[in-house]
C-alpha cells in the first residue's frame, strides 16, 4: 500500500483542479498546485530538521495557511499533528506540549511569549517562531525538493493528537488516526450533498476537531474553497457570505448568537447560505426561529473530538418538524442510549435519559499515555467494536431521534428529583432580554442542591432576578426552577466558542 494517508490529499485533489482555489485568507487565493507544491516542499524540510514518521509536531497559531500546510506535510510524513489551543495559560502549554512529547513546535511570533517561559524551555523541544503570512510564513522551513515523499501511511496510522477542552478537567489528548477522520468526512458526505463549487467560511478554530474536520476536510476532498480567517468577527463574516456568495458556515451557539445580533444581520443578503452547521452544544430553540426567519435552518448535529466528531446528524428536510433534535446516528457510526440499574447496563426506554454510547470506524482508539482514562472510557469487554462512553445525557422519541438532554456530571439532585441544566437554559432562552445563559447546581441545606442562572441581558434591555423567576415560573416543575440569579457581563467560554461551566462553578460560593 503506497499511500492512503490523509498527506495524500494534496496530491490527488492538485492532479484533478491545480488551479482552482484551495484556500482564500487575507484575498490571497491558495491553489490546490500551491497547496501541494507547499506541503511536499515543507515535509521534506521537517525531514531535513530531524522530523521522523510518528513524531509529534506541534503547532501553535491562529488559523492559517501555513496551519493547514504544516499539517499536510506533516502527514505526509506518517508524523503526529498536534494542533495547540491557542488560549491556554502557560502552566496548560507546558502540560499539552510535554504530555505530547512533541519533537518540534511551529508558534506564530504574536503567540510566543509564554513559549520562554522555563517551564516550557527545560522541556527542549526544537522551536520555530514564524509570522503568518497567507501561507508564506514557513517559507524559511521550506526545502526546494518537491519530489514525492514515498512514506507508506495506513488508515490505522495516528495523525492528530487533539486536546480537549479541559471543561471536565486537565485536557487528554484524543488520538484520531487517518481512518478515524475520513470515515468521519465520509459520515458527513453521506449527509451533506456538499459540492466542488461549495466555499465553506472557517472561522472556528481549526486546532478543534469541528472546524478541521467537519468544514476544512470535507471541502478539499470535494475540491471546494475554504475561505480561513484567523479569527471570529460576525460583522466581517456576514461581509464575507455576501462578498464571497459562502455557501457552508458552522458555528457554534455563541457564534449563531453572535451573528444574529450583528447590525446588518436582518437586511443582509444570506441568499448564497446552503448549510448552516451546528454543534458543541444544542441550540435554543429561540435562536433557531431567528435564522429560520431569514431563511435558514441550522442543521444540528451532535459529536465530539473522541468520535472525530460527527456521531448524529438532523437532516435538513427533518429540520422544522424535529426542532431541537440531534438526529439520527450517521451512516456509518453505531448509537446506543443507556442507563445503569441493578441488573447492569440497559437500553433506555423512549423518553427516559440515558447516556450515549457510540461505536464506529470514526472513534479514536484512545487517549494519549492515558491508559485508565481509556479504560474508563472505552469500553471494548462487551462488543468486540468497542464503545465510547460519552459522558452525555440524550433521550429518544418513539422514532428513534436524539435530543441531547445535558452532560452527565452536569445534572444535580435537587429534593431527590434530577434536574438537567440544559432544560432549564432552554426556558431562559425563551425570554426575549436574555442573550445567554447558563445554569448549575449549588449546595443546599434543605435540598441537597440547587439551581443557580448565571444570566447575559441583551444590551438595552432592563431585567433583574424577580422578571428572571417569573418567566420561568409555570414553564418549569417547581424543583427544577433556579433559586438565585447572577447577572454577568457575559459568559465564559474556551476558544471554541462552547460554554466552560466548571467557571461558573468555581465562581460560585
Amino acid at each position: 500500500m503506497r499511500d492512503n494517508g490523509l498527506g495524500s490529499w494534496t496530491r490527488r485533489r492538485a492532479r484533478m483542479t491545480p488551479a482552482k482555489a484551495a484556500l482564500i485568507q487575507d484575498d490571497v487565493p491558495t491553489t490546490y498546485a500551491d497547496l501541494h507544491r507547499g506541503a511536499t516542499q515543507l515535509a521534506h524540510g521537517l525531514r531535513e530538521r530531524g522530523v521522523r514518521r510518528g513524531d509529534r509536531v506541534a503547532f501553535l497559531g491562529l488559523n492559517s495557511v501555513e496551519m493547514v500546510t504544516a499539517m499536510f506535510a506533516t502527514a505526509q510524513l506518517g508524523g503526529v499533528f498536534v494542533p495547540v489551543n491557542t488560549r491556554l495559560a502557560t502552566p496548560e502549554l507546558a502540560h499539552v506540549l510535554g504530555h505530547s512529547g512533541a519533537s518540534l513546535l511551529l508558534v506564530e511570533d504574536a503567540l510566543a511569549g509564554p513559549t520562554e517561559d522555563p517551564a516550557i524551555t527545560a522541556l527542549g523541544i526544537d522551536t520555530l517562531v514564524f509570522t503568518r503570512a497567507a501561507g508564506a510564513g514557513l517559507d524559511g522551513l521550506r526545502s526546494e525538493d518537491e519530489s514525492e515523499i514515498d512514506e507508506p501511511i495506513g488508515l490505522d496510522d495516528l495523525f492528530m493528537i487533539q486536546y480537549t477542552s479541559g471543561t471536565s478537567g486537565r485536557p487528554k489528548g484524543v488520538m484520531l488516526t487517518h481512518g478515524n477522520v475520513f470515515w468521519n468526512v465520509a459520515n458527513l458526505l453521506v449527509d451533506i450533498d456538499l459540492t466542488s463549487e461549495e466555499v465553506a467560511l472557517v472561522t472556528a478554530p481549526l486546532f478543534h476537531t469541528a472546524a478541521l474536520n467537519q468544514v476544512l476536510f470535507p471541502t478539499i476532498l470535494k475540491g471546494g474553497t475554504a475561505l480561513i480567517e484567523a479569527r471570529f468577527d460576525p460583522v466581517r463574516a456576514i461581509d464575507l457570505i455576501e462578498s464571497m456568495r459562502v455557501s457552508l458556515l458552522f458555528g457554534v451557539t455563541s457564534m449563531y448568537l453572535a451573528l444574529a445580533a450583528a447590525p446588518r444581520f436582518g437586511e443582509a443578503d444570506l441568499g448564497s447560505l446552503r448549510l448552516a452547521l451546528s454543534g458543541g452544544a444544542p441550540i435554543p430553540e429561540s435562536l433557531l426561529h431567528t435564522w429560520l426567519d431569514r431563511g435558514l435552518m441550522i442543521v444540528q448535529g451532535y459529536g465530539l473530538t473522541e468520535a472525530s466528531p460527527g456521531t448524529t446528524m438532523l437532516r435538513a428536510a427533518d429540520g422544522v418538524r424535529k426542532l431541537g433534535s440531534a438526529g439520527t446516528a450517521c451512516f456509518f457510526t453505531d448509537v446506543r442510549v443507556v442507563a445503569q440499574d441493578v441488573q447492569g447496563e440497559r437500553e433506555t426506554a423512549v423518553g427516559e435519559p440515558g447516556e450515549v454510547l457510540v461505536s464506529g470506524p470514526n472513534v479514536s482508539p484512545g487517549y494519549w499515555q492515558d491508559e485508565a482514562a481509556t479504560a474508563a472510557a472505552f469500553d471494548t469487554a462487551s462488543d468486540e467494536r468497542g464503545w465510547l462512553h460519552t459522558g452525555d445525557l440524550a433521550v429518544r422519541d418513539q422514532e428513534g431521534y436524539l435530543r441531547i438532554v445535558d452532560r452527565l456530571k452536569d445534572m444535580y439532585i435537587s429534593g431527590g428529583e434530577n434536574v438537567y441544566p440544559a432544560e432549564v437554559e432552554q426556558a431562559l432562552h425563551s425570554h426575549p432580554d436574555i442573550a445567554e445563559c447558563a445554569v448549575v447546581g449549588v449546595p443546599d441545606e434543605r435540598w441537597g442542591e440547587v439551581g443557580r442562572a448565571f444570566v447575559v441581558v441583551r444590551a438595552g434591555a432592563d431585567l433583574d432576578e424577580a422578571g428572571v423567576l417569573a418567566h420561568l415560573d409555570g414553564r418549569l416543575a417547581r424543583y427544577k426552577l433556579p433559586r438565585t440569579v447572577v447577572f454577568l457581563p457575559e459568559l465564559p467560554h474556551n476558544a471554541s466558542g462552547k460554554l466552560v461551566k466548571s467557571r461558573l462553578r468555581e465562581a460560585t460560593p
